[in-house]
């Protein structure tokens, strides 16, 4: 019965690896996306450029609104998924 249920599952295989692959990419992403590190690198960034003159108040203020609500999503979303 094993080879015949193979000769059968054999056209689907194909299939299942492509299954497998796209969850495993998707898995990475979110992976990538739930990452708080790039955001707090980019908070620092943004107050070197404050400090050194490259942007106003006005532009880190807006900006570090955007990237703390973006830190707060990325907590949200790691407490209801651990």
């Amino acid at each position: 019965m094993g080879l015949l249920s193979r000769l059968f599952t054999l056209p689907v295989a194909p299939v299942d690896a492509v299954v497998w692959a796209a969850r495993r990419i998707a898995e990475k992403a979110e992976e990538e996306y739930y990452d708080p590190a790039p955001i707090r690198r980019e908070l620092a960034e943004l107050e070197r450029r404050l400090l050194r003159g490259e942007i106003d108040q006005e532009t880190f203020d807006l900006r570090e609104d955007e990237l703390i609500d973006r830190l707060t999503e990325i907590a949200e979303f790691r407490q209801r998924f651990p």
